[in-house]
């Protein structure tokens, strides 16, 4: 790995991804010596594929870093970060509050999701979680397969004008307790491309997202491409929430959100131990 002088990028076909990737879509980018390739599926998909070590690079939830540290290492560019916002959990019943919620039916996108971490350590115990891909999140709690679902993408921004009563921001909860940004995303690569290339990866990837926020719009027509039919200013500002300046590099306060995530995680019982944080940093 990489095989035939290509190196395959996993992400996922959301716009904030898109965006980051635009650089190294339009060739402006270039990893010299390879190709750049793309594998494009939803993120629980790629968080699966990681466990294998299959793809050179790919994003993943951050909250399934601890299972697949021992093949991938952290870029310290391309996570997507909240800073006091991040996944909302919504439901249609008015009569139904925060605290109700013990003992319903929570539809969440994907097990290995940081929005399903972040839903155990601050929602109420109790609840029986449905795993449905994202985009079938909302369909379930319009039709009451669950009495609430957490809500990712574009979904955090649009919810009331689709129709759903807000319960609770995961991201500013998170803010609220521990003063520090929420990365959901990371980007990650495969230890196997060893010091030097992992290094020139980050580089690139970094680049690209430089060269998308240089280019805005051009960026954003390519990224609107897998927006779902979000409006464009919606695109815009979905965008600009998730592709930052901690996205061009998390630094050390980045850093120490995703310890802080892990030591809580592992301290409710949902991770076993908090994994090395090894992280890629650009030339």
């Amino acid at each position: 790995m990489p095989e035939k002088g290509t190196i395959v990028f996993g992400h996922s076909p959301d716009a904030d991804d898109a965006f980051m990737f635009f650089g190294l879509a339009e060739g402006v980018v270039k990893i010299e010596g390879y190709e750049i390739g793309h594998h494009m599926v939803d993120i629980q998909s790629l968080n699966l594929l990681a466990e294998s070590g299959d793809l050179p690079v790919t994003a993943i939830s951050a909250a399934h870093y601890p299972k697949i540290a021992d093949r991938y290492r952290i870029m310290s560019c391309g996570a997507s970060v909240g800073r006091n916002y991040g996944p909302v959990v919504v439901t249609v019943r008015d009569d139904l509050n925060l605290e109700d919620l013990a003992g319903c039916t929570v539809a969440v996108p994907g097990e290995n999701t940081t929005s399903w971490m972040l839903f155990q350590i601050f929602g109420p115990a109790r609840v029986r979680p449905l795993f449905l891909d994202f985009d079938e999140v909302e369909g379930a709690v319009k039709s009451g397969r669950a009495e609430a679902g957490i809500l990712l993408h574009e979904g955090q921004i649009l919810f009331e004008q689709r129709g759903f009563k807000f319960l609770l921001d995961l991201g500013k909860h998170w803010f609220a307790e521990t003063g520090l940004p929420i990365p959901l995303g990371l980007d990650v690569v495969n230890r196997s491309l060893g010091e030097e290339l992992c290094t020139s990866v980050a580089t690139a990837l970094r680049s690209s997202i430089a060269y998308a926020h240089a280019n805005e719009d051009a960026a954003l027509d390519y990224a609107l491409g897998y927006g779902r039919g979000i409006e464009r200013e919606d695109g815009r500002r979905f965008v600009r929430m998730y592709v930052n300046d901690d996205t061009l590099d998390m630094g050390d306060e980045g850093v120490s959100a995703l310890q802080r995530l892990f030591g809580m995680a592992a301290a409710n019982g949902i991770i076993d131990e908090v994994p090395p944080l090894d992280v890629v940093r650009p030339r």
